[in-house]
């Protein structure tokens, strides 16, 4: 066969197949749907609370209702953070097409600075907000399963803290937790913290003007991870699966070390990872694939 007969047998058929390939490629791979910045009204509150949403890829298509990730932001971010910076649809789309994890709801709230947490004077219950109002209005509002073991939450440095201390006061309502970079302290570092850094950081919330030992507070006690396992029921922890991954080189070292020392020693099942990295976006956006994965594993069955 000479090479003009080639090109004119070949080349089209060629031409066809890839044609086809790339046909089907686009029929079995496509994006789920964000919508950024969306806002319900708490009463807890007295305020619109802001949210951003991921709905799956299928999820306009059918009628089906799926299992909810609560993905909280980090200190000084916002309900956009995970989308703008942590990739976090683009990185659902992938598993999800791939099969490596099931479809989800990932539902991203507003947290300001505020830690997740009821403050002291009790004026800013956002845990309460988050228990008590969210989650009732984004089950009644998306088609989200409303049991525990279809409920999973998660998330970095001031997230990563707000997920491990929810799940802990609230076992029965979660079926995971995944913590990455958690802003977890222990006792020891907050007592010796500086000054300033506590009251911009903590006062507001724990009580202002405190010092050393002090600052060791029943609302400092009531949120911090590492009390709420002296203080939790162990059968009920142990009905959660837990996640942690913190950088080697993450200055938030020592209290997700700890915590994984201490869950050790209560017995309470949980995944410790620890990569090279330090407190970056870099960091998260490697290491959420392997949490939708374990958070898919937790809502499989």
């Amino acid at each position: 066969m000479n090479h003009q007969t080639f090109f004119k047998t070949r080349i089209p058929v060629l031409l066809l197949l890839f044609s086809f390939s790339v046909s089907v490629s686009s029929q079995t791979s496509c994006n789920g749907k964000v919508m950024e910045s969306l806002t319900f009204h708490s009463k807890i509150l007295n305020k619109e609370v802001k949210y951003s949403i991921y709905l799956p890829p299928d999820y306009e298509t059918s009628q089906r209702s799926y299992p909810a990730l609560y993905l909280l932001h980090g200190y000084s971010d916002d309900e956009t953070g995970w989308i703008q910076f942590g990739e976090a649809n683009i990185i659902a789309d992938k598993l999800i097409n791939d099969n490596t994890a099931l479809p989800m709801v990932i539902i991203m709230p507003d947290g300001g600075v505020s830690w997740y947490v009821n403050d002291y004077k009790g004026k800013e219950k956002w845990s309460d907000m988050f228990i008590q109002e969210l989650i009732p209005f984004m089950e009644s509002t998306y088609r989200i399963r409303s049991k525990k073991e279809f409920r999973a939450i998660s998330g970095l440095s001031m997230g990563g803290y707000g997920s491990l201390h929810i799940a802990m006061r609230y076992p029965e309502m979660f079926s995971c937790c995944v913590a990455f970079s958690s802003g977890t302290f222990t006792n020891e570092e907050i007592v010796k913290q500086d000054d300033k850094e506590y009251e911009n950081y903590f006062g507001f919330l724990f009580g202002e003007g405190l010092k050393g030992k002090d600052r060791i507070s029943p609302n400092w006690k009531k949120f911090s991870p590492l009390d709420i396992l002296e203080e939790q029921s162990i059968d009920k922890l142990k009905t959660v699966r837990w996640y942690i991954d913190c950088g080697d080189d993450d200055f938030l070292y020592r209290g997700n070390s700890e915590l994984h020392v201490k869950m050790r020693e209560l017995g309470i099942p949980h995944e410790y990872r620890v990569r090279d990295g330090v407190h970056s976006w870099v960091y998260w956006r490697t290491g959420l694939p392997e949490g939708l994965k374990f958070i898919g594993k937790s809502f499989h069955r």
